[in-house]
């Protein structure tokens, strides 16, 4: 077809007739790409977007009976996610209450293009974290985190709310995922992708290292002795990720940060393309660089060990109360374990003088919380009404 007759063609003709030659960019979930191209002898550059999902409730249940080719990506306790394909243009909708079945599978090489994460059976702490809510930025003093945080912590580790990570650092689940294993008391891990990834685009690369020993809950447990460990971990985490992923251009392309409050209170430490697009889970007050957490915790002065500084010491819990609930809510392989944990937090220790004891327990740190969590409404909206009672 000539110059002549592009021309005349209706603008909506023109997407038919560019050529694609390179990708320029594609985002880090694959909604957006940019192709460089030629149309009419000319270079062109085009960007396609994938739309947004529809609102009605009917079209979106009917577009989850009819997706095609969906495979399990794995499946931990009450956890499971998919990879599967959007239903073809000739799918008939149907209403919630008479749904089509699912279309034959597409052709070999139609793309996956919706991925699914699947929690079954769900509470209602998960439909109040996945729900839209308002935000707030909270100070979360020493004092708070002693007599406040940290007896919601314990509550959040009981209950079999960590079953799925024990059954992964035990060896029950999730097994054909575990990319590094190292086992060892203190400097254990494994590595494994992160349920967010498609495992397969580079620039969108997400990792998770668990570690195996269960001392440390979140970042607040961390202190300047563990130094040594974190800077070892961080060593062995960059080597195995460029190795394990050769299209990686060198340890400089990923970054390590650990959450604050985590989505579960075991340590474990994020691995991501730094050409991955900042998301919920990496904003701003939400994800603390390991780089920084180190850093941070060598220039602690003795004044944040323990038994430093505030009255909190004689607010905060005791170690027998810290024991008993501990015994309550972990499996019984680590009791030992998570006693010791507890005596080694206790304020009244007698770590005074001990350099090597300072901690981010004892430091005011600054984040976001979602007004429908629970941290919100058991902790901060209480503190925020002037509520004083437990």
């Amino acid at each position: 077809m000539t110059e002549q007759d592009h021309s005349s063609s209706p603008p909506e003709d023109l997407v038919k007739y560019f050529c694609a030659d390179s990708v320029l960019n594609q985002d880090q979930a694959g909604r957006r790409v940019t192709l460089l191209g030629n149309l009419r002898s000319k270079p062109a550059i085009l960007t396609l977007e994938r739309t947004v999902f529809p609102s009605s409730l009917a079209s979106l249940s009917w577009l989850t009976k009819n997706l095609s080719d969906v495979k399990n990506l794995g499946q931990n306790d009450i956890y499971a996610w998919f990879l599967g394909c959007s239903p073809s243009p000739g799918a008939p909708f149907n209403e919630i209450s008479s749904p089509a079945p699912a279309e034959p599978a597409g052709p070999a090489l139609t793309p996956a293009d919706i991925k699914l994460n699947l929690i079954y059976p769900c509470t209602d702490t998960h439909v109040r974290k996945y729900s839209a809510q308002g935000m707030r930025v909270v100070t979360e003093t020493p004092e708070v985190y002693w007599t406040k945080v940290r007896p919601f912590v314990e509550r959040k580790r009981g209950g079999g709310r960590l079953d799925w990570v024990w059954n992964i650092l035990e060896g029950r689940a999730e097994q054909k995922d575990v990319l590094l294993r190292v086992h060892h008391p203190e400097e254990g891990f494994l590595m494994a992708p992160d349920l967010n990834w498609d495992r397969k685009t580079i620039s969108s690369l997400h990792l998770l290292v668990i570690v195996e020993r269960r001392d440390i809950w979140s970042l607040r447990d961390l202190r300047k002795k563990h130094v040594p460990w974190l800077e070892r971990m961080r060593k062995r985490i960059l080597e195995a990720a460029v190795e394990l992923y050769p299209d990686l251009d060198g340890e400089d392309q990923l970054k390590l940060y650990v959450h604050y409050h985590p989505t579960y209170y075991h340590f474990h430490i994020h691995i991501v393309n730094v050409a991955l697009e900042a998301g919920p889970g990496q904003a701003m007050s939400k994800a603390f660089g390991l780089e920084n957490i180190i850093s941070q915790l060598k220039h602690l002065s003795p004044s944040s060990s323990p038994s430093s500084s505030f009255s909190l010491s004689r607010s905060t819990i005791t170690r027998s109360q810290a024991q008993d609930k501990t015994e309550s809510s972990v499996p019984s392989v680590a009791k030992d374990e998570e006693q010791n944990h507890a005596q080694g937090d206790d304020p009244q220790g007698n770590d005074d003088d001990n350099d090597d004891e300072a901690g981010l327990a004892n430091v005011d740190m600054t984040y976001v919380v979602g007004e429908a969590s629970e941290l919100w409404t058991e902790v901060f909206e209480p503190l925020k009404r002037g509520n004083k009672k437990d």
